[in-house]
């Protein structure tokens, strides 16, 4: 792939999460919490959330990148100095917060998301933060990634996505190892088992992640929403049919036989369907 210059224009700067494009449609979401290895708080993940809507909302923005500032972690999960009995706590400071998950809402949002969601890898993506890497689309990992599960060392797991969807990846025994055994792999181990698509050069991971993403901002956005809708209509079930259902009617929608629907409605008149053919 030819690898062009990348300039990023910050679009929204919040406390711990920076929302940048380019001029060509590629939205960037990093996590700067470098001190913690771009650990997530609850705040980190609502913000990443409302960046994600942002970059949905925009219609110049095609494809999505998923990171975390600087080359020694992407993500490396749960910062635990923030959680609680009942969750990770917004406000730890504040007697009786309630603790959420809000990294599971994040998870779906990812999967739902009308746009392919690249996920930039560099350093140590552990624990929430693998599951992460797992939920985005595709993953364009540096040569110094360090990728593994940690939740039973610290009382945690992922039941969900962190255990199904790695265990349609890399298969039941190796999910169960990953799982059970909290050890970690390196780039040659990670794609190997299909955990990330390609594995580059430390230096070259951004100028590869963003020419595949400019090799995606080619090809018609409708069939990308509706392949990405279609993996996950297998794979989500009935939550995913209901995705595919929703996009299919947004195509439907754009018909002459659903204006007309519409049309005779507003009228008030009988609506002429029998324009329109019964396809074979």
């Amino acid at each position: 792939m030819t690898k062009e210059s990348v300039v990023w224009s910050t679009v929204r700067r919040y406390e711990d999460v920076d929302y940048s494009r380019t001029d060509d449609g590629i939205a960037r979401i990093m996590i700067c919490r470098p001190e913690v290895h771009n650990a997530f708080r609850p705040q980190t993940l609502m913000e990443i959330s409302d960046a994600l809507t942002l970059a949905r909302e925009d219609p110049e923005i095609g494809v999505i990148v998923l990171t975390g500032q600087g080359d020694k972690a992407f993500c490396s999960g749960g910062d635990q100095r923030v959680r609680g009995d009942t969750g990770y706590l917004t406000d730890p400071d504040e007697p009786g917060s309630v603790g959420r998950f809000h990294v599971t809402d994040l998870q779906v949002q990812i999967r739902r998301l009308p746009k392919p969601v690249v996920a930039m890898v560099a350093g140590y993506a552990i624990g929430g933060g693998h599951v992460l890497q797992i939920v985005c689309d595709l993953t364009i990992a540096a040569d110094n990634v360090r990728l593994g599960q940690v939740g039973p060392k610290v009382g945690s797991f992922d039941g969900g996505f962190g255990a199904g969807l790695l265990a349609d990846i890399v298969g039941v025994r190796k999910a169960k190892e990953i799982w059970f055994m909290c050890r970690q792999y390196g780039a040659d181990e990670a794609l190997a088992m299909n955990l990330v698509n390609t594995v580059v050069p430390l230096a070259d991971l951004e100028a590869e992640t963003v020419a595949w993403c400019r090799q995606m901002l080619e090809l018609s956005p409708m069939a990308l929403r509706l392949m990405k809708a279609s993996f996950h209509a297998a794979e989500d079930g009935l939550a995913g049919i209901q995705q595919l259902a929703h996009d299919a009617n947004l195509l439907f929608y754009a018909t002459e036989e659903a204006k007309e629907g519409r049309e005779a409605f507003k009228a008030k008149r009988r609506p002429e369907f029998e324009r329109f053919p019964r396809r074979s």
